[in-house]
Order: C-alpha cells, then structure tokens, then sequence
C-alpha cells in the first residue's frame, strides 16, 4: 500500500471506506499502531512524550514534551530560591500537619514524583536528603528532624506568592501529563460511528 503523505507511518488507513470514498475519521486512528499500550503508559508518566515516540508517533510526542516539561520546570523555578533551595514546592509530605495534597497531581509527571520521594524517604529515615535541599521536604518547625531547614512558613515568606504560583503551575503539568497519558494508552478520542447510529435509532 501506498503511503499517503498526509498519514503517518504507523497508522494504516482501514480498507472499508465510507461513503466520500475515503476511510472515515474513526476507521484512521482505529488503526494507529499503539504498540503496548502499558509500556508506552509507563513511558510516559515517566517523561511526558516518551510514549508516543515508542509508539512512532513523532510529532505528538515533540509536542507534548515541550508543552508539558517547560510549563513544569517554570513552576519548579518560581518555588527555587538560594536560600530556600530548588524546586522547594514539590515535594510529598504525609505528616499530619503538611498532607501535601498538592503531590498528588504532580505525581502524574513521573520525573517530578520519583526524586522528591526519595528525598521524602532518606529524610524521615534520619539521613540527608541527596543533591541539597532538591524537593526536600520542608520544616514544619524548627529543629524538627522529619524536614529540611528552612521551615515551610518561612520559604512562603521569602517566596512570596511565587511559592504559590509555582505549584498551580506544576500541578498544572500533572494534569496535563494526565491527558496525554491517556492518549498513550487508548489513542485519540473520537465519535464512534456506531455509537452515532444507535443514538440516531433512539431518537426515532
């Protein structure tokens, strides 16, 4: 078969055409080649985009990477501070007075979930945590041993409302993650036909 110009390598056009004589909307992405839908899931909770790569499906997989990683990155770097440390507003915290509900979403962007939970653990286990204060989990006060100084109120103060800012905006890049996760794993999201013509049949 032929390839089309307009069609990428890896989707082959369904032989049953519809009525215009080519094959419909549905009948293309039906036949995108998703590979293994679980490991281009994986893929891509990892690094948003990786995915799609493995999959052959380049242009998505360029555009998601530089929609989703430098929107993280930038609410990484409004959390950041000299004297606070980088990336202080993500982190996972499950202490009863800092259930970190923010971590939740961001943990759909892997790259994020997987450092800041092992700083979470070499802290609570007594040790420092690795390349400085890096997604460290903050004080809750001072002297407290289950953080990294400086305390929580205090990278507020100093940050101001950047600290904020920058975890809508991180959370942000979780969700969005999110969708292209589920873009990995099940394809486009179109109409079925069949679905179109037992709702016409209803109507009726």
């Amino acid at each position: 078969m032929t390839e089309s110009p307009i069609t990428p390598s890896n989707i082959l056009l369904a032989s049953t055409p519809t009525g215009s004589g080519f094959p419909s909307e549905y009948e293309q992405v039906k036949a995108i080649d998703l590979k293994n839908p679980f490991i281009a899931g994986i893929l891509t909770w990892f690094m948003p985009g990786l995915g799609h790569y493995y999959q052959g499906r380049m242009t998505k997989a360029i555009l998601f990477f530089f929609c989703v990683v430098p929107t993280f990155w930038v609410g990484c770097v409004l959390g950041s501070g000299v004297d606070t440390g980088f990336a202080r507003n993500v982190y996972y915290s499950w202490r009863f007075q800092d259930k970190r509900l923010f971590f939740i979403p961001q943990v759909c962007l892997g790259m994020a979930a997987i450092p800041a939970g092992w700083q979470a653990i070499r802290v609570n286990s007594g040790r420092p945590p690795l390349f400085g204060r890096f997604m460290a989990p903050p004080q809750l006060e001072k002297g407290d041993p289950t953080g990294v100084p400086p305390t929580l109120q205090e990278i507020v103060e100093k940050r101001h409302f950047f600290f904020e800012l920058g975890t809508y905006i991180t959370v942000i890049a979780g969700l969005m993650n999110l969708l292209v996760l589920f873009d990995a794993i099940d394809g486009p999201l179109v109409y079925r036909p069949e679905k179109k013509e037992e709702e016409e049949k209803n109507t009726k």
